[in-house]
């Protein structure tokens, strides 16, 4: 369901406190603002730079950038029979405040009254103890194949511009995971490079995503199945598997394989060449880079990286010597860490419905615990 047809419910539901999780915080305005316009609701804006902006107003509050002001500006807004909505960008900076969390309580609270309506625009959910059971929280989803296909022929509008059939469809599964300003850095990097739009500068957008999370790395390597020797049944199994297509039915998607040998038989270069040979590439996850100093950052930074593994589908992803990976998850010496970070990464096995294709390796069966070789998660 879209931002519009999400925020149209809960607003006509009176649903006073609302927080929209997004890192596109214009687009995901343009949507709100349209979506007033067409209902006939009032909307003011407020961020810590501009202040206070009504749209359709010619004079703005511009130097009221006190937040304590933005939330109480709504009820000036409020009519008997309309709908008023306020919406603060990047209100995560000032909301641990005692003073803000005490205004906003009171605000969601009056809002039932006066239909009036607070909207929290931020790339991350950061809702206080004392506010969680007021705010309802709406995700800015990224872009789908559809609207990835209408930007890249906003961009590429001469001839020649847009590959179309199977290169077009290898372009939009490259972009999968990108947002949308992201999507069309990469489609105008490609047209300045190459002059058509291809999946190479797309996937260089990407790496930098990885980059700046640290959490993963892309492998892309040039050689394939023929650089390595045996694992005949292995190699044809994983090519029949992935190059089927599937698209379009879940249910039909390979979910990965587990190796199991002594070191030294070729399973960390197998997994490297299956993405060339499969045309996709390949995600590096070292659960070592996952830990965190601070109480429940693992947990979490567990979870980041699998939401990222879903954003670059299609793609394989592979863990290296996974037994070692989680030592330690019966609980010993860590509280518990590696054991929650284990449970999540197992849920995500079983549950993922993205095209992902995960490769894990191990040299000591006896170390993998039983629910790990559990039916379906691996084929």
């Amino acid at each position: 369901m879209s931002l519009r047809n999400r925020l149209t419910e809960y607003v006509r539901a009176c649903f006073t406190g609302i927080w929209i999780e997004s890192h596109e915080h214009q687009d995901a305005l343009t949507e709100i603002a349209q979506l007033c316009r067409d209902e006939e609701w009032q909307l003011a804006t407020w961020d810590i730079e501009s202040g206070l902006t009504v749209p359709g107003q010619t004079e703005t509050d511009a130097g009221n950038n006190d937040p304590l002001s933005a939330i109480r500006a709504v009820n000036a807004m409020a009519t008997p029979e309309g709908t008023a909505i306020i919406v603060l960008q990047n209100f995560h900076r000032f909301i641990e405040s005692a003073e803000i969390v005490q205004a906003l309580s009171r605000q969601i609270v009056a809002g039932k009254q006066n239909r009036t309506i607070v909207i929290v625009l931020s790339p991350i959910v950061k809702i206080p103890i004392e506010l969680e059971k007021m705010f309802v929280v709406v995700e800015h989803v990224l872009p789908g194949r559809e609207q990835l296909e209408e930007i890249a022929r906003g961009i590429a509008v001469e001839d020649g511009e847009l590959p179309e059939g199977a290169e077009l469809e290898t372009v939009l599964d490259a972009s999968a995971g990108l947002t949308r300003m992201e999507a069309e850095n990469a489609f105008s990097l490609s047209l300045i490079r190459q002059e058509k739009i291809t999946a190479s500068a797309v996937w260089e957008m990407k790496t930098q995503m990885l980059k700046k999370s640290g959490l993963l790395s892309l492998h892309r390597g040039t050689e394939d199945f023929n650089s390595l020797g045996g694992l005949t049944a292995l190699k044809a199994f994983c090519k029949r598997a992935l190059l089927v297509p599937s698209r379009g039915n879940p249910n039909k998607r390979p979910r990965g394989v587990l190796l199991l040998s002594p070191p030294g038989c070729g399973k960390s270069q197998f997994c490297k060449l299956l993405g060339k040979e499969a045309g996709r590439p390949v995600l590096i996850l070292d659960v070592g880079s996952l830990m965190g100093s601070l109480v429940g950052q693992s947990e979490e930074r567990t979870r980041q990286a699998l939401r990222t593994v879903d954003a670059m589908a299609p793609c394989v992803l592979m863990i290296d010597e996974i037994e070692k990976a989680f030592a330690g998850m019966n609980g010993s010496g860590d509280s518990g860490v590696a054991s929650r970070m284990f449970g999540t990464f197992l849920s995500w096995l079983n549950d993922h419905e993205s095209d992902v294709f995960v490769v894990c390796t191990a040299n000591d069966v006896s170390k993998l615990p039983p629910e790990f070789g559990r039916s379906e998660r691996f084929d």
